[in-house]
């Protein structure tokens, strides 16, 4: 049973720093693209970042360039965000998510992936 599970998620003042952790179960997480997406009340979920199975390409929205850093440690079957300089409208439940989107605008679409996480809650005041 495939599993993706974040955590690190908390309460932060604005101008803070968070890590997010999402480990998995894929049997074969190389061969997969892992992504953060978030979620904030009344809102659609929306692309985050992204990674392909060697780290070596990365993906970020606009809203959280050279703000967030993604990574990943194929032997820990683990993929991270670091959060920093967060603000307020970074306030969502951010998921985790596998898939193997093909290259381009389709890594940022939630419905090419196939596995999601439960979420947590990252929650920044002002």
């Amino acid at each position: 049973q495939v599993q993706l599970v974040e955590s690190g998620g908390e309460l932060v003042q604005a101008g803070g720093s968070l890590r997010l952790s999402c480990a998995a179960s894929l049997r074969t997480f190389i061969n997969y693209y892992m992504a953060w997406f978030r979620q904030a009340p009344g809102k659609e979920r929306e692309f985050v970042a992204g990674i392909r199975w060697s780290g070596g390409s990365t993906r970020y929205a606009d809203s959280v360039k050279g703000r967030f850093t993604i990574s990943r440690d194929n032997a820990k079957n683990t993929v991270y965000l670091q959060m920093n300089s967060l603000k307020p409208e970074d306030t969502a439940v951010y998921y985790c998510a596998a898939g193997a989107p093909p290259p381009g605008t389709a890594q940022v679409m939630a419905q090419k992936y196939n596995y999601w996480g439960q979420g947590t809650q990252v929650t920044v005041s002002s």
